[in-house]
């Protein structure tokens, strides 16, 4: 996809082809689905890294194993870096790739549009 494409270019290209597994918005729909991905990234986009403990504070509806699941399964997608720490007091501390990082003009633009759009 062309990086100055509008929108409207973008309709049109998206009305005129089939869907495919290989499709950028699917693909990338794919990696926000479910319900707790995009909480659990805009919350390590506001730091450099992030202990599981500081994670669930924030998100204090996740239960323990949702939060595990969902850091787990953004791991595998190349979002998310675990990186453990074996020392006295051994800890984990979780941190967005530069994968997870390009996400956060996603982020903005979200924002932006809540600003516009919800009362």
């Amino acid at each position: 996809m062309k990086k100055d494409m509008t929108p409207e270019e973008y309709l049109q290209r998206i009305m005129s082809n089939e869907p495919s597994d290989t499709c950028p918005m699917r693909r990338t729909l794919e990696l926000l689905s479910g319900k707790w991905r995009t909480h659990v990234l805009y919350e390590l986009c506001k730091k450099e890294s992030c202990r599981f403990g500081e994670l669930k504070k924030a998100l204090p509806r996740i239960t323990n194993t949702m939060l595990t699941s969902t850091l787990r399964d953004l791991e595998e997608l190349g979002s998310v870096h675990r990186e453990q720490f074996n020392e006295i007091s051994p800890h984990v501390e979780y941190s967005l790739t530069d994968k997870g990082k390009a996400l956060l003009p996603v982020f903005c633009e979200l924002a932006k549009w809540g600003e516009n759009n919800l009362d």
